[in-house]
C-alpha cells in the first residue's frame, strides 16, 4: 500500500504543477473547445476554455508508474505497462480527434467508425499480451456469487474486445459537464487500488494509484467553474485505464457496478436516439446523454457531479464487498 500511495502522491504532485503551465501553453496555442450548437445553451460561455487538459494526468501517471512500478517489471510482473499502454493508444486516438476538432474550429474530429476500428486494434492487441503473460484466462469471473464460467477463447475475446471498445467510449460520453468524468473515474480508480492491494496485485495498485493522484490534481482545474477540459485525449485515456485495470485483475464484469454512471450515460443515449427514430421525432429524456437532461431539469453541474460521484462511491463499495473473497476464504 505504501508505493500505491506514493504512486498518488506523486501523480498529484506531476499533475498540478504541470497544469500550472499547461493552460497558458493551450491558451497560447488557441486550443480552445468548440460548443455544440444542440447543448445547453448557457454551455456556449464555456466556448474556447482550453482542452486536452488531460496531458496533465497522463504525464503524472506515467512517471508515476515507472518511479513506483520497476519492481514489479523487475519481476516480471509487466500489467502496469500493458494497462499504460493501452490507455495511451487510446489517449492518442482521442489527441488526433482534438487536435482535428482545433484545427477545424468544429467539435467533430475522426470519424465514428475511425475511433472504433483503432480501439478494437488497441484492445485486442492489449488482449493478446495478457493472454501471453498469463495474466487473463477465458474463466469469466462471476462477482458476488464468488464462481467462474468457462468460455472459450475466441469467445470471450469477442466479448472481451467489445466490452473494452465500449467501456472507453463510455468514459468518454461521460465528460460532459466540470469534473464529472475526473470525479466519477477518480472513485474507480481508489476502488481498483483498494482492490489491487487486497488482491496483491501490486502493479495494478500502482497504476491505479497513480491514476487516482493524477485525476485529483487535473480536478485543482477542471472542477466548476472548470479552466481547462480533459479534451478526447484525457477522456479515452481514461476509459482504456479503466477496463484495463478490470481486464488485468481478471475481473471485467466488475465493471458493471463500479461503471453505473457511465453505463446509465451510454443506455440514456442509447435509448434516446432508438427512440427518437421509433416514433419519428419524440424523445424520452429532454437531452441525452443523462447529465444534460438533468441540467435541463434545474440541476446545477456540482449537484449532478457530486451526486454522480456519490453513487459511484455506493457501487464500488458494493463491488468490493462482492469480489473481496474471490482469493480469500472465510
Amino acid at each position: 500500500m505504501t508505493r500505491i500511495l506514493l504512486a498518488a502522491l506523486t501523480a498529484f504532485v506531476i499533475s498540478v504543477v504541470v497544469g500550472w503551465f499547461l493552460i497558458p501553453a493551450l491558451r497560447a496555442l488557441h486550443a480552445g473547445q468548440s460548443i455544440k450548437e444542440i447543448g445547453p445553451n448557457w454551455h456556449k460561455i464555456k466556448e474556447g476554455t482550453p482542452t486536452m487538459g488531460g496531458i496533465m494526468f497522463i504525464l503524472a501517471v506515467i512517471v508515476a508508474v515507472i518511479a513506483f512500478g520497476w519492481q514489479d517489471m523487475a519481476e516480471g510482473s509487466w500489467q502496469a505497462v500493458f494497462v499504460l499502454g493501452f490507455a495511451l493508444v487510446c489517449g492518442a486516438i482521442g489527441f488526433v480527434d482534438d487536435f482535428a476538432k482545433i484545427r477545424k474550429h468544429e467539435n467533430t474530429g475522426l470519424t465514428a467508425g475511425w475511433k472504433f476500428l483503432l480501439q478494437l486494434a488497441a484492445a485486442i492487441a492489449f488482449l493478446a499480451l495478457l493472454r501471453q503473460s498469463h495474466h487473463l484466462s477465458p474463466n469469466l469471473y462471476i462477482p458476488f456469487i464468488n464462481t467462474t464460467v468457462p468460455l472459450p477463447w475466441g469467445l470471450y475475446l469477442v466479448f472481451a474486445a467489445f466490452v473494452m471498445v465500449g467501456c472507453v467510449n463510455a468514459v468518454n460520453l461521460t465528460d460532459g459537464l466540470d469534473g464529472l468524468a475526473g470525479s466519477v473515474t477518480l472513485a474507480v480508480s481508489v476502488f481498483f487500488a483498494v482492490l489491487s492491494h487486497w488482491w496483491k496485485f501490486g502493479a495494478v495498485g500502482v497504476f491505479a494509484g497513480a491514476l487516482a493522484g493524477g485525476l485529483l490534481g487535473f480536478l485543482v482545474y477542471n472542477f466548476h467553474p472548470a479552466k481547462v477540459f480533459m479534451g478526447d485525449t484525457g477522456s479515452l485515456f481514461l476509459g482504456g485505464a479503466v477496463c484495463g485495470m478490470a481486464f488485468a485483475l481478471d475481473a471485467p464484469l466488475v465493471l458493471v457496478p463500479v461503471g453505473i454512471i457511465y453505463i446509465a450515460e451510454t443506455m440514456s443515449d442509447i435509448i434516446q436516439v432508438g427512440y427518437f427514430k421509433l416514433t419519428h421525432g419524440k424523445r424520452i429524456f429532454r437531452m441525452a446523454p443523462l447529465h444534460h437532461h438533468l441540467e435541463l431539469g434545474g440541476w446545477s453541474e456540482v449537484r449532478i457531479v457530486l451526486t454522480f460521484t456519490g453513487i459511484t462511491v455506493a457501487f464500488c463499495l458494493l463491488a468490493f464487498v462482492g469480489v473481496m473473497y474471490r482469493w480469500y476464504t472465510i
